[in-house]
């Protein structure tokens, strides 16, 4: 195990084609205010990361396993048997994701410091003799603050009208500024970059994230007058609905996390995307843009090997709220594979009595890719009312369009425990995998 875990090495696409068709359903429903100047964080919130004092075995080579790992079974080979052993296996997947994956997500800077106001927010970072700074544009919805807020990726993402018609402020947050897209893998760009290096091996959806994180660092320290720290999401669609996933589960103070449509890179599992007909090929995603990080690409042609998959990255963000939006339409983005990952990390929501908190919706009638789509908008108010806005008693959903509903028994070989300890105000009380009245997501896998 290494001494010093700070700085352990852990290791979208924009298609516009709609088609039509109709999708068959499987299962059932589910002002003005004054700049704020840093000053300190709340006492007694949330941190990023809260497994990062666990100690992470070194691991060798694993053995390559065609179906989905057990995400419940330790790196020394033994099985979480309580709701808080969780915290550290989270810690050994989060590792073992930055590994092979994602690459490095660096802990905060040394210096973070900013300013929020009703229209800006502005992000200066500095570390070991490097510095960097990026802002982003703030909406506040009609009334009195402090608001809890949404970061949003690019503008694109969840239905902006309405979040901030639900009283739920908005971030358009710039991910480009943060690392950008069309550089070389060795000459990388951006302000991640500017501190990290042009040749680091950590992928743009990471540096995307640390960007997300270093946003939330500034809500904090600006005192509570305009934006609430304890209330944010995120969300994107595409490529930034990859980032958003990524964010969400790289940083424990997100709320919610709300990735649309994201693809290969995104929700969907690895070792599932090269089976499913049409969808993004690990190889296209890895080689179209930086997004991914370095190490990834030995895995592109054997997604096998890997220590991990997406189901494990959903049940890190666990038992947070998750609302995850597909679209199953458009085979590039791999609607299927991304109902394997959600059923699989739903298992982990469900053993730790959450299974309430996560929505996977599939069933739409438009699509067109990144569309603002009617079916989504009572669960997005429903997800903001419970995870933002700290009222509303509604639990998770699956509603999966049966042309692109995985079958979670044909990708394990693992049971999910009855962890002790475990349970919730999210807890789901049904048979259905995303908690009460919720589908188990069978069908074709």
């Amino acid at each position: 195990m290494r001494p010093d875990r700070s700085r352990r090495h852990r290791a979208g696409l924009l298609v516009t084609t709609a088609l039509a068709g109709a999708v068959a359903l499987v299962g059932t429903t589910l002002h003005e205010a004054r700049p704020a100047t840093v000053t300190a964080a709340p006492a007694g919130y949330g941190v990023e990361d809260d497994g990062a004092d666990c100690p992470v075995p070194a691991t060798g080579q694993t053995p390559s396993r065609a179906l989905l790992p057990d995400p419940f079974l330790k790196l020394d080979g033994t099985r979480v048997t309580t709701a808080s052993d969780w915290r550290c296996r989270r810690a050994e997947i989060r590792e073992l994701a930055e590994r092979t994956v994602y690459g490095r997500k660096p802990p905060k800077p040394a210096r973070v410091s900013g300013t929020v106001s009703a229209t800006t927010i502005t992000v200066n970072v500095g570390d070991q003799g490097r510095s960097a700074g990026f802002s982003a544009r703030v909406e506040l919805p009609g009334g009195s603050g402090p608001f809890p807020v949404v970061i949003v990726y690019g503008g694109l993402g969840a239905d902006t009208r309405t979040i901030k018609a639900s009283g739920v402020a908005v971030i358009t947050y710039d991910p480009y500024t943060v690392g950008k897209e069309g550089t070389s893998r060795g000459g990388k760009q951006g302000a991640f970059y500017s501190l990290y290096g042009s040749s680091s091996t950590t992928g743009l959806l990471m540096a995307w994230s640390w960007g997300v994180s270093r946003i939330i660092d500034v809500i904090e320290q600006s005192g509570g007058t305009i934006l609430k720290a304890g209330a944010t999401g995120v969300t994107g669609c595409s490529r930034f609905g990859k980032g958003a996933f990524e964010a969400g589960a790289f940083d424990q103070r997100i709320a919610l996390t709300m990735p649309v449509e994201s693809g290969t890179g995104g929700v969907p599992a690895y070792r599932s995307i090269p089976g499913e007909s049409g969808a993004q090929p690990l190889s296209s995603a890895y080689a179209e843009q930086p997004w991914l990080g370095d190490a990834f690409g030995p895995y592109t042609g054997n997604p096998n090997a890997l220590p991990v998959d997406t189901h494990e990255i959903v049940g890190m963000v666990a038992p947070r709220g998750l609302f995850i939006m597909e679209n199953p339409y458009v085979d590039w983005l791999g609607a299927r594979s991304g109902s394997v990952a959600a059923l699989g990390g739903a298992e982990i929501y469900k053993a730790l009595g959450a299974g309430g908190d996560i929505t996977y919706w599939s069933d739409v009638r438009d699509g067109t890719h990144c569309a603002v789509r009617p079916e989504w908008k009572t669960p997005l108010q429903q997800n903001l009312s419970r995870f933002l806005l700290g009222s509303g008693s509604g639990s998770g959903v699956f509603r999966t369009a049966s042309g692109k509903a995985g079958d979670l028994a044909r990708w394990r070989d693992w049971q999910t425990p009855v962890l002790t300890g475990a349970g919730g105000a999210g807890a789901g009380t049904g048979d259905g995998a995303g908690g009460r009245g919720s589908a188990t997501g069978a069908g074709a896998g």
